[in-house]
């Protein structure tokens, strides 16, 4: 794969953003004239960056040989939201940075069949959060993902000040609330439900009944959710493994390198 590390101006935030962008090279893949390349936006946790996937797991190996872009932007702790301090987080990854990429890359698909995303913690919220509103991706896929704040207050858990999430959120009366500014439930009872889910969480991992609430409400809805939980923690030794899972499980021509048996 070809990585491009991108900086380009965010009119919507009124400053440069970085992403970064794995593009299948020629040589590797079966057509590299394709003109209609699936893209996966990938996205990261909290204290990440758009490096992070790059450098903690094996992502470009997996990818190598497989007609897939890669985007991974960086959006600091905002939680992909249009936060109450003035960075419209959501704009910038929902509506700006598709047209953007679409500049650098046109042979990038437009088609929402294959546009997927997937993020880990804070990404797995964002990705939920970008594929219930805006009805452009197919498929998402949340590793440990904060997909609601069920069984624990984040205000509590030194996970940042409370002037922190005021300022992402805004005032919060009841974190358990369905009507509470993380739920997703909302979103999704209005949304596309064909979009497919695949959500991942570890059994020791402090957002384990978090991802139970949300797995089951989503199933409820009508949603198709392949719901995994197995022994693991909130740790990026977990999420490598899983990142395979995701790309296998996407409807993409997943060309991984061949292993001896």
């Amino acid at each position: 794969m070809a990585l491009m590390s991108i900086t380009y101006y965010s009119q919507v935030m009124d400053l440069d953003l970085s992403v970064q962008v794995l593009y299948p090279d020629k040589g590797r893949v079966d057509n590299p004239d394709d003109t209609d390349i699936p893209v996966l936006y990938l996205l990261h946790g909290m204290g990440g960056r758009d490096t992070t996937w790059l450098r903690l797991t094996s992502l470009e190996r997996l990818v190598r040989k497989t007609n897939l872009i890669v985007v991974m932007p960086d959006t600091h702790n905002g939680w992909y939201v249009n936060t109450q301090y003035g960075y419209p987080y959501f704009d910038a990854l929902a509506i700006e940075m598709p047209d953007v990429l679409k500049r650098f890359f046109p042979n990038m698909t437009d088609k929402r069949e294959k546009t997927f995303i997937a993020g880990l913690s804070m990404g797995g919220y964002g990705a939920m959060r970008l594929a219930l509103a805006t009805n452009c991706f197919s498929h998402v896929a949340s590793l440990s993902g904060a997909l609601s704040f069920k069984g624990f207050d984040p205000r509590k858990e030194s996970l940042g000040s409370p002037a922190y999430w005021t300022g992402t959120f805004g005032e919060i009366t009841d974190w358990e609330s369905p009507e509470n500014p993380h739920s997703l439930i909302n979103l999704a009872k209005k949304a596309d439900k064909t979009t497919k889910m695949y959500i991942w969480c570890g059994e020791q991992d402090f957002l384990l009944p978090a991802n139970n609430f949300a797995a089951q409400a989503f199933k409820e809805l009508g949603y198709e959710v392949d719901y995994q939980t197995a022994p693991g923690r909130h740790e990026w030794y977990y999420w490598d493994k899983q990142l395979e899972v995701v790309l296998s499980w996407l409807p993409i021509d997943f060309q991984l390198e061949e292993r001896l048996s």
